[in-house]
Order: structure tokens, then sequence, then C-alpha cells
């Protein structure tokens, strides 16, 4: 990767990485020979362009995945994106399972990032629900109900922080788990934090 600038973290993070470790290296080649500016972000190699994300590259125990971070905004004409949950709006992910399957799809992938960079430089935003129109666990808006400095320190939150308690306290099937994960987590929005800060 002549003239190509690596991050010394993501050195690090292929380093350590045991189960995806040529694949890992393959997909970095491929995003860096876009152009794109390498840096690790969430404990995973990120390509920016201009400060801004474009894909990452991750690894789980049964692939490993480009995410696009507006990939709900590509063409994906070889139908390969995949929408990880039904509640991810944005992203969407392409996922390998091995070295061979990363070189066939090579000029695809070379297309999927050009057109991730085309469309992070045209300035299209992902339109996004509105928190709104995500369901209110029942559970949780007996709590809001009941304790108005919940209510005001959760909707003080950003759209993205409510969002992202709704689903997880919404996820259980079990009415005892999600009252655990509301009282678990009500110190934590009452001190004004999402549920990963």
């Amino acid at each position: 990767m002549t003239g190509i600038k690596l991050n010394p973290q993501v050195d690090a993070f292929i380093a350590r990485e045991k189960r995806w470790p040529t694949e890992v290296i393959e997909l970095r080649r491929i995003a860096l020979a876009s152009g794109l500016t390498e840096d690790l972000k969430w404990g995973v190699p990120c390509y920016t362009l201009n400060g801004s994300n474009v894909v990452i590259l991750h690894t789980f125990k049964e692939y490993c995945a480009y995410l696009f971070f507006k990939g709900a905004l590509m063409k994906d004409e070889a139908h390969l994106l995949i929408q990880q949950t039904e509640n991810v709006q944005a992203t969407r992910q392409v996922r390998f399972t091995s070295l061979e399957q990363i070189m066939e799809l090579e000029p695809v992938l070379n297309a999927y990032i050009q057109e991730a960079i085309a469309i992070e430089k045209s300035g299209a935003k992902v339109n996004m629900k509105d928190t709104s129109e995500f369901k209110v666990p029942e559970e949780f808006e007996q709590a809001l109900d009941a304790d108005a400095k919940l209510k005001t320190a959760f909707q003080s939150l950003t759209p993205g922080r409510q969002r992202a308690y709704l689903l997880f306290f919404g996820a259980p099937k079990q009415v005892k788990t999600r009252l655990e994960r509301i009282e678990k987590y009500r110190p934590v929005i009452l001190a004004g934090k999402g549920l990963n800060d």
C-alpha cells in the first residue's frame, strides 16, 4: 500500500484480529484504494471523507463486514446490502465469510464505496423516523408519567438517545426485564446521559 497513509491504530486492530485477519487486510486495502482517510472509531477501522464517516470495517463471529453509513441511500444493484434489524434506519452492511468472496466482489465493492463517497459529497441525508414514531414501552410510559423529573430529563435528551432508550427498554419479551432495565438506567437518564455515554 505504497503512498497510502496507514493508521497505526488500525494496524493494532488487525494484529489483534484472530477470526478474519486476511479478510480484514483485504477489505482495508480496498477501502484505502478509494482515497478515503483511515481512522479508528468505536474500536474498529473507519474510513472517512473530510471527517465524515463513509464506511466502517467490523468483525463478528460469523462474518466480517463493511457498514455503509448512508447505505439506505445506495442503489444496491448487486443486492448485497443488509439492514441488520428493522430498527436500523441509515446504515447497511455487506457481509463476507471468506477471502475468496471479497476478491470476487472487489469490482462491486469499489463501485459501492465510490457511490457512498458520491452520496457523502452530495450532502444527501437519510430521512430518519421521528422519535414520536417509535413505540414507547408501556412500563416506561408509566415511569415517565409517575416521575416528572425523569420525564423532563428524557425529553431533554437528543432524539437519537431517546430512540436508543425506547428500543432498549422495549426489546425484552418479559415485563420483569423491561422494568429492570428502566430502573437500572433511571439515574443515567436523570444525569442527562444516553444509553452508551
